[in-house]
């Protein structure tokens, strides 16, 4: 850390819906379900919501049978599928709740049915309005993740309907926790509040994020679908894109700021947390004391352990006076403060977990006035801090391999003067520099590129070195340095692990057919796919894609990270590959759980036995949803399955950068 400080200062001179219950919420053996259990509403208005909904499903299909041939009316059936799904989610799970503050699902249910049906109308006549309107807009996509449709709304500015060829800022809104925020509640604020900010002339967009999972995992996905859905159907300025939340959503921005740093002009978080083991033990009064590989794995969403990051992104963080959630704001401060940089830090004066006016309008001149600035579309200097290739880029520098993983690796980009680019890294053993068209800072075909690594200069630089690539016509520039060769088994990104990665992207679970090896190992594998196929609807809003092994094809191969369970005998596909696997444990004492390379496709991900790995513990705080488990782990199947995990973990550990298994990854 010392050595990377000094290398950069060398460079560079909505209100929260519901909150978790703190102390009452740190008894394993009391757990509450999330989502709660929904009230009990009348037979014959859950037949009038019934009816409708079969109402709306033969208008969808109707209206895709009529827009068949063309395509982008048909991408707007996502528009209307929200609302179908919204209440068939909340039918069929017991997800309706009526509440004494005035909340009643059954009317809002009912108000959006009748919303749909006039969607459904609208596209199957070929007249939809919605993608021209202006004020509260809720619109839906489709996931790639598994298939399933997603809502997000709009406040959508009045000038949009007058000026559409415009460009226009777009301020990303995260909510706060609500663990009875269902779709149809989202869907329904979405339409009748435009929420806390909304700057003049500029898009709010507000994601559902996939529930409450402070914006982790495929609730990262979420608003990253969400922006490119935004940018393929409005005028989005992407210089002037702001990050916004507070609480949960709080959380949600502190994590983009750091992860995705350059996406943004402009960060406002306010309260939240921004790392894991502080913040619980202050806000949850928990002892923390996790597995070492779990330490670890906080890496992946600490705000904290990356502050580097937030020198490419000018921040404007909120807190109340008197807020235990100031504490997130705090930790950044004194973090920042270690690379000699002040956090910019309103505070609400005596206020609690709330905006005051005050706090309000010097957030909102602060913003605007960086707005104003927008973001450069090259800036001189680049800071990235991270410890896993998931999150490896900002700006022009892409990091494409680390030495180690998990450990701290940096790199401090600057144009130093015309001509000119120097890098300094650490823990890097691969990257990308990438000006595009017109971005080039170099005049003329050549260029003085120079490279400083902190582990020494790669073979594959100087060999690069030699042959440099030429600055193209375009005046764009690529410089690939030490990325191993595709057909080479090696850490990429997005194929890093650890377990909880194979879910941020196209998946498949594919359940066995055969006779298991044994009978406690064939229920304990059929409990696990059950709980995992459960819990994804349940904590990220969406139908698990399951298939026969017998029935997977060349395409679901190709295509999806697949998810095996069963054991060799078991599941076909786990059969054709057990051999080339580096652990492959399965009796009726113990089982392998792991991601790696799929020998069938290296591009994309086998796992073995597993769902996302936190459980229902983890789910009564947002701070807790991280990784539970490494890149493998061998399960004790005789022992008891408890809300914190599967089963006592015999070894675990990460494999190594080139996907062995070596004595200095495991413990």
């Amino acid at each position: 850390m010392a050595q990377f400080r000094a290398t950069l200062l060398g460079l560079l001179l909505l209100v929260p819906l519901a909150s978790a219950d703190g102390p009452t919420d740190n008894a394993a053996e009391k757990v509450r379900p999330v989502p709660p259990k929904g009230a009990v509403i009348a037979e014959e208005d859950r037949a009038a919501l019934t009816a409708g909904l079969d109402e709306l499903t033969k208008a969808i299909a109707a209206a895709a049978d009529a827009q068949k041939a063309k395509p982008a009316l048909l991408d707007l059936l996502p528009d209307v599928e929200v609302y179908a799904k919204a209440v068939r989610y909340a039918l069929t799970y017991d997800e309706m709740y009526v509440e004494a503050k005035g909340r009643n699902d059954v009317v809002s249910a009912k108000a959006i049915l009748t919303k749909g049906m006039e969607r459904a109308k609208e596209l199957r006549d070929g007249k939809p309005t919605w993608p021209t309107a202006t004020g509260l807009v809720v619109r839906g996509y489709k996931s790639k993740i598994d298939g399933s449709v997603q809502p997000y709304g709009l406040v959508v500015p009045e000038a949009f309907g007058v000026k559409s060829a415009h460009q226009y800022r777009a301020d990303f809104w995260w909510h706060g926790r609500g663990e009875t925020l269902t779709e149809l509640d989202f869907i329904r604020g979405r339409q009748s509040s435009p929420g806390e900010f909304t700057p003049a002339n500029a898009f709010v967009v507000h994601p559902y994020g996939r529930y409450c999972n402070a914006n982790k995992f495929a609730g990262e996905i979420d608003t990253l679908e969400v922006l490119e859905h935004l940018k393929k159907h409005y005028p989005i300025d992407e210089s002037r894109l702001v990050a916004r939340g507070f609480s949960m959503g709080g959380a949600a921005c502190w994590q983009f700021a750091a992860h995705y740093p350059t996406l943004w002009c402009a960060a406002a978080p306010g309260a939240g947390f921004a790392e894991t083991p502080e913040f619980l033990n202050v806000f949850q009064n928990e002892k923390v004391d996790p597995a070492w590989y779990e330490k670890k794995l906080w890496h992946l969403y600490n705000a904290s352990d990356v502050p580097m990051n937030f020198m490419n992104v000018p921040t404007v963080a909120y807190s109340g006076e008197n807020d235990k959630q100031k504490q997130a704001a705090d930790v950044m401060a004194r973090e920042l403060l270690t690379l000699n940089f002040d956090l910019t830090h309103v505070i609400g004066a005596k206020a609690g977990h709330n905006y005051t006016p005050e706090g309000k309008r010097i957030v909102n001149a602060k913003i605007d006035a960086i707005v104003a600035r927008g973001k450069p579309a090259v800036p001189q200097t680049v800071a990235l801090q991270t410890y896993t290739l998931r999150h490896n880029k900002a700006a022009w520098v892409e990091v494409l391999g680390l030495h180690k993983h998990w450990e701290c690796a940096t790199v401090v980009a600057q144009i130093s003067q015309p001509n000119k680019v120097t890098v300094n890294t650490q823990n890097v053993s691969a990257l990308r520099i990438h000006f595009g068209p017109g971005e080039s800072p170099f005049v003329g075909s050549s260029y003085n590129f120079v490279l400083k690594m902190t582990e020494g200069v790669t073979e594959s630089y100087k060999k690069a070195m030699l042959t440099p690539p030429r600055i193209q016509s375009d005046g764009s520039l690529t410089i690939t340095i030490g990325e191993p060769p595709a057909n080479v088994l090696a850490k990429r990104p997005g194929l890093q692990g650890p377990i909880d990665d194979a879910f941020m992207d196209s998946f498949l679970m594919v359940k066995p057919s055969g006779t298991p090896m044994n009978e406690k190992l064939g229920a304990w594998t059929a409990r696990e796919m059950a709980h995992a196929t459960d819990h994804w609807r349940k904590q990220f809003r969406g139908d698990a894609p399951v298939k026969l092994d017998t029935a997977v094809t060349d395409a679901d191969i190709a295509n999806n990270n697949l998810i095996l369970w069963g054991d060799p005998k078991s599941n076909a596909i786990l059969d054709k590959i057990i051999d080339k696997l580096p652990l492959n444990e399965f009796s009726d004492k113990a089982v392998t759980v792991m991601i790696y390379p799929n020998p069938l496709n290296p591009k994309k991900y086998v796992v073995l036995n597993s769902g996302f790995t936190f459980r229902e513990y983890d789910q009564l705080n947002n701070a807790r949803q991280v990784p539970k488990l490494p890149d493998y782990a061998v399960i004790d199947i005789t022992s008891p399955v408890t809300p914190h995990a599967a089963g006592k973990v015999l070894r675990a550990g990460f494999f190594d950068e080139k996907w062995a298994l070596t004595a200095d990854t495991a413990k």
